[in-house]
């Protein structure tokens, strides 16, 4: 009672700058319609989560040499040298109350997994309040030479991703700090370098859900929805030589219509450069001088150009040299839009023509290294499952992943919509969970403006969200697959998302943006974004004439026998193996019903089992997919 009553307390909460809205007459039609008994069992939580049942998947089993590299692929593909050296493997570690170096280690970490994750050989979680040391010794010349040569060049260590915040130092020189548990960093340690070995230390503190850092669906106290935290290095770390004028940024532009592709350059100096595009037998080559400040572009114009889509995923492979660097890298000739279908509907166009996305919530989470996936063999694993089920199009959930995440995507055909990493204060379950399931007028109504309610009020965290989204967009905008940008997903850390939609439009005007899945709508963005686990599925009509994407339905709940994770289950209408494909066929259809009816795009909930979470077409294990026939989605 005190729950429901709390409920239609907020529907009084409207948009500060305008007056009150009679929602609740609506509203309760709303929450009559719902399926109750359903919403109920799956939000409303009894007990804490217990421990996890041990597992692994094939990949992690195959690897019985404890000395193999994990990971050990060029983890940059659209910008690829070949003097580099990858430094994932055994590491020490140790934990630390205070930020004093430590004196001894505790032991081995296999970098690049979490502590937290069985994979790495520790099995600790880092607290607030604690620092997590790593130390490695490097010797420089294991690292491949530039064109057979060292003189005059630079070496340059790389971080994937190293969650939350760390200091780096090399022989005991700090090299720099960085902040933000999912963006990759760089630092030049050339002025450091010394004979033989070389140490490297890096200490990590993170907050998770304690603090306000992006930190996406982790949680210290993990259950239902909310998953086993995790920090410090979970990317590849690798090192490579570098001439002193290297390319430090290219940035790739497809231009369809004109049948031309752009790259655009950033170096320390003008130097004359030459480009080589090949497309099987066609190749086409440009040769440009760039400008004084060390920036360039150059375009190429393409004959008949192949256009790239998730039924004919066409990639170029391109041959960069600017003065004494090399690189390889690879571009598609596609676009993402908006428009209008054959009947006069708002859709969303490929390649200029009406596209219907149907996609799978992926939140790319693994049972023995959570984040990081165990292979590179396991992340195509998951995307070509779902291609095979029919699916086009994977909603990146709460996380950024490996840049080689991205290549396969772009090289399989499948399209990813992005989410931003939820960040700020401790997310208001009642107003971002409870109110818009039973209430969804209340997600059309209230201002995301109210920084209090949604956990906002700290001016200086919106301003590093803000950075980090940015940087985002920055860091993954070459990738071919990427089709829409989301911003916020739930309210989850929401704040004046019309303003920041139009800085992502900004960053980026190429691609679609969706500003607040599933609700709080402030009618900005490019499509109208609603969740709906547990009303009929319809289309409404935006009054703002954007294309309306359910970005999330489904998750239906099927435990398999030997495949979970927990003794309980979080997630809604549970089923049988026996039961869970008709229910599943029939949700299909009404997908496929809906088409007609105006709806631009699907997201169905999930890829895999997480944790206590049952509702994948995967497990958790990736042993079994539930029994679906090919067929079944189209």
């Amino acid at each position: 009672m005190r729950v429901r009553n709390l409920v239609w307390r907020l529907v009084s909460v409207y948009d500060p700058d305008e007056k009150a809205q009679p929602v609740s007459a609506i509203a309760r039609r709303g929450y009559q319609e719902m399926r109750i008994k359903d919403a109920l069992k799956a939000l409303i939580r009894k007990k804490e989560r217990g421990s996890l049942i041990p597992m692994e998947t094939v990949w992690t089993q195959q690897a019985d040499d404890e000395n193999q590299v994990p990971l050990p692929e060029y983890p940059r593909p659209q910008l690829k040298r070949a003097s580099w050296l990858c430094l994932n493997g055994w590491w020490e570690y140790a934990f630390t109350g205070t930020r004093e170096v430590p004196e001894r280690p505790d032991g081995r970490i296999l970098v690049p997994f979490s502590p937290e994750t069985s994979r790495s050989g520790v099995g600790r979680t880092l607290h607030p309040g604690e620092a997590l040391w790593y130390r490695r010794e490097i010797d420089p010349a294991a690292v491949p030479a530039l064109n057979g040569r060292k003189k005059g060049a630079r070496l340059l260590f790389h971080f994937g991703a190293v969650d939350e915040r760390c200091t780096v130092w090399w022989n005991r020189h700090r090299l720099g700090r960085h902040r933000g548990g999912y963006l990759p960093f760089t630092f030049d340690v050339t002025d450091f370098l010394r004979e033989g070995k070389n140490e490297l230390l890096v200490r990590v503190l993170d907050d998770t859900d304690q603090g306000p850092a992006c930190r996406g669906k982790q949680k210290l106290h993990p259950g239902g929805m909310f998953y086993t935290p995790q920090s410090g290095i979970w990317q590849t770390v690798w090192m490579e030589w570098v001439p002193e004028n290297y390319i430090q940024e290219l940035k790739i532009l497809p231009h369809v219509e004109e049948g031309e592709v752009e790259f655009r350059f950033c170096m320390k100096k003008p130097a004359a450069g030459r480009i080589r595009t090949a497309c099987g037998y066609n190749t086409c080559v440009s040769e440009k001088d760039f400008q004084e400040d060390g920036s360039g572009t150059c375009r190429i114009h393409l004959e008949d150009p192949v256009l790239w889509s998730p039924e004919s995923p066409h990639l170029y492979s391109v041959k960069i040299e600017i003065g004494e660097d090399e690189v390889e890298s690879y571009f598609a000739m596609r676009s993402f839009g908006t428009g209008k279908d054959e009947n006069g509907n708002p859709c969303l166009t490929l390649n200029g023509q009406p596209y219907f996305f149907h996609g799978v919530l992926d939140q790319g989470y693994w049972p023995e290294s959570l984040m990081t996936a165990p292979s590179d063999e396991a992340m195509c694993f998951d995307i070509s499952q779902m291609k095979k089920l029919g699916f086009n199009m994977l909603r990146k959930h709460a996380k950024i992943e490996p840049l080689r995440w991205y290549y396969h995507c772009d090289r399989m055909g499948m399209v990813v919509w992005q989410d931003m990493v939820n960040g700020g204060g401790p997310i208001p379950a009642l107003l971002c969970t409870y109110a818009p399931t039973g209430l969804p007028l209340l997600g059309k109504v209230l201002s995301d403006r109210h920084y209090k309610l949604l956990s906002r009020e700290d001016a200086r965290e919106r301003g590093r969200f803000e950075k980090e989204l940015l940087a985002m967009i920055h860091h993954l905008s070459n990738a071919p697959c990427i089709g829409m940008w989301v911003i916020f997903n739930e309210g989850w850390g929401q704040f004046d998302s019309v303003r920041l939609t139009e800085l992502v439009r900004q960053e980026d005007p190429s691609r679609p943006v969706d500003h607040a899945s599933g609700w709080f709508d402030q009618k900005a963005g490019d499509i109208c974004s609603v969740h709906n686990y547990f009303r009929d599925l319809v289309v409404e009509k935006d009054p703002a004439g954007r294309a309306f994407v359910i970005s999330e339905y489904g998750g239906i709940t099927c435990r398999v026998p030997g495949h979970v994770s927990t003794e309980g289950t979080y997630g809604y209408h549970a089923e049988t193996t026996e039961t869970f494909a008709p229910r599943f066929h029939a949700l299909m259809e009404e997908i496929r019903s809906l088409r007609e009816k105006g709806l631009a795009g699907a997201v169905y909930t999930q890829v895999s089992d997480i944790e206590e979470e049952d509702n994948g077409l995967l497990t958790y294990d990736r042993s079994v997919n539930k029994g679906l026939p090919t067929d079944t989605i189209n």
